[in-house]
């Protein structure tokens, strides 16, 4: 078993890598398009973008239990290969969109099928000794922080020659996506392992419930519920943030995204990998989210464009965090039940982007607007500055008995 690890690991490495590529082509263009459709000004384009991600997310808090629960039932390949082919389908109907109407139709579809990332970690977790999940975990950032150097940067150059471009190219790129998982990915879960699929653990609010009935899990389940609605600041405003305020082109985003995309790899492809074992997963968790905290607060009052480059460094190093989150909350639970685990946290973070992007956008678009009173384009970061305050809290709380 410990020879078949290493192998699957880099499979399913290689396999997030290319999904997230396909969804970092098409960061920086989205504010284009939205404003080629509507004819709206930057700071209505990111209501609008709000608007896209609350639709992408509704969807995925309402079927992420499903299909994570179908996945501890069928097994994790098949529903891998389902959400990739969902996304592929999202990508093609963005890149033909005649009205902003089909924009919201693709995200829908998107959000119904956007399993890969919950399938992944209950992957992970099948072929993760307990000692090594925390670790292990970190191959999904570091998927996605190679998946955002490459994928915004491609973004950001092919959108210079029309924003629907970049929408092809994630299409095609997520199809052969598709083809690796087909011909190459084996399943995770085995025979003996899987359980029977229930309807009623398939509630997203019935997960949720499941989830509260351990202690430590449910403290740092809302402690994720916060930073993640707190990332969303970065997630939801970069694009509008950086053209708004420091007049950047498709291809500055791209590239500074891309920049953020190796450092998130950097630090939970490696750092983690030295770091946690030294001061351990409790104390990661701490050391991270105060990282968050000051890079939000930096971005806020950033006064020139390189300086979000730099602000980035203290920021993406925030990343030691979530790994040991998750690893935490992962141990508690037995094996069969790994699906549903991964499920019900999509849940949560799903929810968090209903409301995280409405949130952060609105802010955005509340202090940059014409007939703003108070004008101040970092709202949303110090938002999610005090978010993570919160976050820490409720982290203290829930490891208080936890060794």
């Amino acid at each position: 078993m410990a020879a078949k690890r290493s192998p699957a690991l880099v499979f399913i490495f290689i396999t997030l890598m290319l999904d997230v590529t396909g969804l970092g082509i098409i960061i920086p263009v989205m504010p284009t398009l939205i404003q080629e459709l509507t004819g709206v000004s930057l700071s209505v384009a990111a209501e609008y973008g709000g608007g896209l991600l609350f639709s992408f997310a509704i969807m995925q808090f309402l079927f992420s239990p499903i299909l994570g629960n179908l996945s501890d039932r069928f097994g994790r390949r098949p529903i891998l290969l389902a959400s990739l082919f969902g996304f592929a389908l999202d990508y093609l109907l963005l890149a033909f969109a005649p009205t902003i109407g089909w924009l919201f139709v693709g995200r829908i579809i998107a959000g119904i099928m956007g399993a890969s990332i919950t399938t992944a970690m209950a992957y992970i977790a099948d072929v993760s000794t307990p000692e090594k999940r925390s670790q292990n975990f970190g191959i999904i950032g570091a998927a996605f922080g190679v998946g955002f150097i490459v994928g915004p940067v491609i973004g950001g150059v092919l959108g210079e020659y029309g924003p629907r471009i970049p929408f092809f190219a994630a299409a095609g790129l997520t199809a052969l996506n598709w083809l690796y998982g087909f011909f190459i990915l084996p399943e995770s879960l085995p025979m003996r392992k899987r359980r029977r699929f229930q309807w009623k653990r398939s509630n997203p609010f019935r997960s949720l419930s499941n989830i509260r009935t351990r202690p430590i899990v449910w403290g740092l389940v809302i402690s994720l519920f916060l930073i993640h609605i707190a990332s969303h600041a970065v997630q939801s405003t970069w694009s509008y943030y950086t053209m708004f305020k420091f007049s950047w082109s498709e291809g500055q985003v791209g590239y500074s995204l891309g920049f953020a995309g190796l450092l998130v790899g950097l630090v939970q492809g490696l750092l983690i990998r030295i770091v946690t074992p030294k001061i351990g997963q409790k104390r990661s968790v701490f050391v991270g989210m105060w990282f968050y905290f000051a890079g939000l607060v930096l971005f806020a009052f950033a006064e020139e464009g390189w300086m979000m480059y730099a602000f980035l460094i203290p920021y993406c190093l925030g990343g030691i965090a979530g790994p040991s989150i998750q690893g935490i909350m992962s141990n508690q639970v037995p094996d069969n039940e790994q699906g549903e685990l991964q499920g019900g946290l999509a849940s949560v973070i799903s929810l968090t982007s209903i409301i995280g992007p409405l949130l952060m956008t609105s802010l955005f678009a509340r202090f940059t607007i014409v007939s703003t009173s108070y004008y101040f384009p970092g709202a949303a970061f110090i938002m999610a500055a005090v978010l993570c305050l919160f976050s820490n809290f409720f982290a203290g709380r829930a490891l208080a008995s936890h060794k």
